[in-house]
């Protein structure tokens, strides 16, 4: 871990004794662990983070306070989003390579990110509906409902509509990102072809099919999963698969849910400043479900 505080003075080490072997340069003050002090001549924490340019990206636009809570929430949930989205697309390149250990490693993470935006919820919630107000008129037509990276991740999890890709158009190097994840099999769509080449019955119409195109449940897909789940201990790598997969959108069913609760409380039924319905369509999100036969499997268990 990095380094953030000070610490009270100590006795200084006896003169001759080392430091820390892996600090070079000028000697440090005393009573500081050996902790270098001089970075005139090295890279800082600060120089390795380019915290310059992302403590200074934040600019409100109003004269309001709570602005920058706002502003913060939303980049900070971005910064999460980036992580995720490389985490999930290596976790769909190691499933179609039959890495399973690297995938499983990489889907775990994912669950915990979708944690961590799930809990950032309740600090965007601490704005009431007054201060909500205050800055609305300053965010125009801006949403998160634009984030390019949210749609890639939205389509490499499977929920694929062509109409999405609109709000990316005018910038054809974000476009480019988020047509890639549209064309591209998904988590799912990998996870099946798993399954197939382990000669598990998926029938062809789902792993080879149009990617772009909405997943169609199958009884067939969920027979699949059923001979894994009945036989844990023969197909223990897919059952686990199976179970990463659980855990991540049941993560993400909380993250829709604590947004949809987040949004009423602070916006009550006013529109989204995208122009959906705000929390009528978000109400709507929550009935998507990304694995379904995983989860329907449950009950014909």
């Amino acid at each position: 871990m990095t380094e953030q505080e000070g610490d009270p003075a100590e006795p200084a080490e006896p003169s001759g004794q080392g430091g820390c072997p892996v600090v070079h340069g000028p000697a440090t003050t005393a009573g500081h662990h050996d902790a270098r002090l001089d970075f005139s001549a090295a890279m800082s924490y600060g120089d390795y983070l380019h915290l310059d340019a992302v403590l200074g990206a934040q600019h409100p636009l109003s004269p309001d306070h709570n602005e920058m809570l706002f502003i913060i929430q939303h980049q900070t949930s971005e910064l999460w989003m980036k992580l995720m989205l490389h985490e999930l697309r290596a976790a769909i390149a190691h499933l179609a390579a039959d890495e399973l250990h690297e995938t499983f490693k990489m889907l775990a993470r994912v669950s915990r990110i979708m944690e961590q935006l799930v809990h950032a919820w309740d600090v965007l919630a601490t704005m009431t509906p007054p201060e909500y107000s205050a800055i609305r008129p300053y965010l125009a037509d801006s949403s998160g409902f634009q984030s390019w990276q949210y749609r890639c991740i939205e389509f490499s999890l499977g929920n694929k509509k062509a109409a999405l890709l609109q709000p990316h158009a005018h910038r054809p190097d974000l476009l480019a990102h988020v047509q890639a994840a549209y064309e591209a099999p998904s988590l799912y769509d990998e996870a099946l072809r798993l399954l197939a080449r382990r000669g598990l019955p998926v029938p062809a119409s789902h792993t080879q099919r149009d990617w772009t195109q909405p997943y169609p449940e199958s009884a067939a897909v969920e027979a699949a999963w059923l001979v894994v789940y009945r036989d844990p201990r023969t197909h223990w790598d897919l059952y686990q698969l199976g179970e990463e997969l659980t855990d991540l959108e049941d993560t993400f069913r909380l993250w829709r849910f604590r947004h949809v609760t987040t949004v009423e409380r602070v916006i009550g039924f006013k529109r989204g400043t995208g122009g959906t319905s705000g929390v009528g369509y978000l109400r709507k999100m929550l009935d998507v479900v990304l694995f379904p036969e995983i989860w329907r499997l449950r009950t014909d268990l």
